[in-house]
């Protein structure tokens, strides 16, 4: 494990952002008395750093308003990126580190830390939690830890599992309605049916990886096997699938389109306008008007 870094940050919530987190508490937590939340930053070295790179970092990480003295720190709820992913915020942040000749630096996390207290003190009870987690967190892209060593899991590296099959060959369609189960697939009946049929005429069991593949190709967020599928109304074929019809609005008003539906992008014509730009000597003067797409 690469060495561990903690940096404490700034106020990461305005006293207008802390005042309406706090109003629906007001109902269904009546005894949570205060919240306060403030940034920290955790660092993961692949060498210790110096003073003078120390420093550096820590400049690098002071930004926004400056930090309350906070009185009563109450119960610690600390909100960190899920575990297992890398945040946007992340990715940005240890690139400025690189820039600024960090390179011991590996990857920085960014926390944000909620001291909750209560009227009569003592730990938060599970309805309180209940009612505060949903309010501060996203479950989907965040874990919220119980203190701030915990962070340490954001940078646990795993070894790959090795590959795996699943074997319908023997099991049939038992044998894929649990590793559907097991894996999440998210598999359909009738997509079950078919990978059940065709590895069977294969003759060989699949692959976790395939699976995942499959499933990840027929997900909700693809689901180009219905939108470009025959539409069938009554017994009728209609000309054109679903996407087809989507595709024909742009057909019959084009106006203002440079790209449509080209690698999931599109680009519409802008307007001309004036705008600053650095010339040779860096002062930035009034350009002409010059077309913005």
């Amino acid at each position: 494990m690469p060495d561990f870094l903690t940096l404490r940050g700034r106020n990461a919530l305005s006293d207008f952002r802390l005042k309406k987190l706090s109003q629906p508490l007001q109902k269904t937590a009546p005894a949570i008395s205060a919240i306060a939340a403030e940034y920290w930053h955790f660092v993961s070295l692949n060498a210790p750093l110096a003073a003078p790179e120390r420093d550096v970092l820590e400049r690098i990480l002071s930004y926004g308003p400056a930090s309350a003295d906070i009185a009563e720190r109450g119960n610690l709820l600390l909100v960190v990126p899920r575990i297992g992913t890398i945040s946007p915020w992340s990715s940005k942040a240890t690139d400025i580190a690189y820039s600024c000749g960090l390179a011991s630096v590996e990857r920085i996390e960014r926390g944000v830390a909620y001291y909750v207290s209560r009227n009569a003190g003592g730990g938060l009870t599970a309805a309180e939690r209940s009612a505060l987690l949903p309010l501060i967190h996203d479950r989907m892209t965040e874990t919220v830890l119980g203190a701030l060593k915990e962070a340490e899991k954001l940078f646990h590296h795993f070894s790959p599992k090795p590959l795996t099959t699943v074997d319908l060959l023997s099991g049939g369609r038992a044998a894929l309605e649990s590793a559907n189960r097991e894996m999440g697939l998210a598999l359909s009946e009738d997509e079950i049916d078919y990978l059940l049929d065709n590895f069977r005429r294969m003759k060989r069991n699949p692959t976790d990886v395939e699976l995942m593949m499959f499933a990840q190709a027929n997900s909700e967020h693809c689901r180009h096997k219905i939108f470009n599928a025959d539409w069938i109304i009554d017994g009728k074929r209609r000309d054109k699938s679903l996407f087809g019809m989507v595709r024909h609005t742009h057909t019959q008003h084009p106006h203002g389109t440079v790209v449509a539906y080209s690698d999931n992008a599109a680009i519409m014509k802008g307007a001309e306008i004036a705008r600053f730009y650095p010339d040779t000597s860096g002062v930035y003067p009034m350009s002409p008007s010059l077309p913005i797409s």
